[in-house]
């Protein structure tokens, strides 16, 4: 059985995962903004990873659409937009969609699930969570340049589409409950905003201990506010999440012999939110440390670290074109921590 599957946000996670798919033998439709898709068509798709994988796919075997016509008749649907744009997305599903139809959310973020649901009560909603990092190299060529996967609720909806995530190179971790793991991986990105003030790759960025301690700090700072809530974020490297504050502050001769367990990144991966500030996008900040700073205002717990990122990122949405060093971030942090 051939599976028709549309992508609802053609950018680099939704092409990349897609595309995967389409090379598995499904029926791919991707929906998004005319300039990526007239890019893939033109030149079709190429798929590379970390581990050296390269699938090539051509404009022939899927199709394109700036709204969602296809999913009238799609088997899945992913929506794969910022989470910003999940409402408005999910309002475009309300018309073309069949009840019953699977929708996975594969977004940053707490909560998108929660919103399509709203929207869509007739469908089977269900959370996900994409674990890795796509950049955009041009020419239809996706890189995949972290490791990492697909983690989804587990729900009996997927049983018919696991082989085909497993055909394609992305089996579904699938998990009771998604929560913890989403809270893990919010706590990973709070380096988003710290790599793309930096200006640097990934790894680069993750090699300078002023920066690590910016991480620590957010994150340090993060967990204190999810034990006020009693939030247990699961545990997603081979160092757990209370353990990894102290990882990140280790010198870089100590860190580096250590990074291989803790980062896996290509020499020039960069971070979504870099990408986004680049290109002039709107950011994801407030799913990220707008969402620590949430969840303290509800618990009564301040959160100033992770409230400069927000301000910070703020500033470089509205075009502020610098670049921060280490120390310098590090000093406008402890400033704020300590003038809480």
């Amino acid at each position: 059985m051939t599976f028709r599957v549309t992508v609802l946000g053609a950018g680099s996670i939704g092409i990349f995962v897609g595309g995967k798919l389409a090379a598995a033998g499904a029926d791919v439709t991707f929906v998004g903004r005319p300039r990526l898709l007239d890019e893939i068509r033109a030149s079709g798709l190429r798929l590379s990873d970390l581990e050296g994988g390269d699938d090539r796919v051509a404009p022939a075997a899927f199709r394109t659409e700036t709204t969602p016509e296809s999913a009238a008749t799609a088997d899945l649907v992913l929506v794969t937009v910022k989470s910003a744009q999940t409402a408005a997305s999910a309002e475009q599903l309300v018309v073309p969609v069949r009840p019953g139809t699977a929708v996975l959310s594969l977004q940053n973020g707490i909560g998108n699930d929660t919103v399509i649901r709203e929207i869509l009560p007739s469908c089977t909603v269900l959370a996900g969570m994409v674990m890795f990092n796509v950049a955009h190299q041009g020419g239809g060529h996706f890189h995949r340049g972290t490791g990492g996967g697909l983690a989804v609720t587990d729900d009996p909806a997927l049983d018919r589409f696991a082989p085909l995530f497993a055909r394609a190179g992305l089996p579904l971790d699938r998990h009771a409950d998604l929560r913890p793991v989403q809270w893990a991986k919010l706590l990973l990105n709070l380096n988003n905003p710290i790599n793309a003030l930096s200006g640097l790759p990934l790894r680069e960025e993750l090699g300078v201990r002023d920066y690590r301690r910016c991480l620590a700090l957010a994150q340090a700072e993060a967990l204190a506010v999810m034990r006020r809530a009693q939030i247990r974020p699961a545990r997603l490297t081979p160092v757990p999440p209370e353990l990894m504050v102290r990882v990140l502050r280790l010198p870089d001769r100590l860190f580096t012999r250590l990074s291989g367990a803790v980062v896996a990144a290509d020499p020039q991966a960069r971070s979504s939110m870099a990408d986004d500030l680049a290109l002039g996008r709107t950011t994801e900040i407030a799913w990220l440390s707008g969402e620590i700073v949430g969840l303290g205002r509800m618990v009564g717990t301040p959160t100033p670290v992770n409230a400069r990122l927000v301000e910070l990122i703020g500033t470089a949405e509205r075009g502020d074109p610098r670049r921060w060093a280490g120390a310098e971030l590090l000093a406008q942090l402890r400033a704020a921590k300590s003038g809480a």
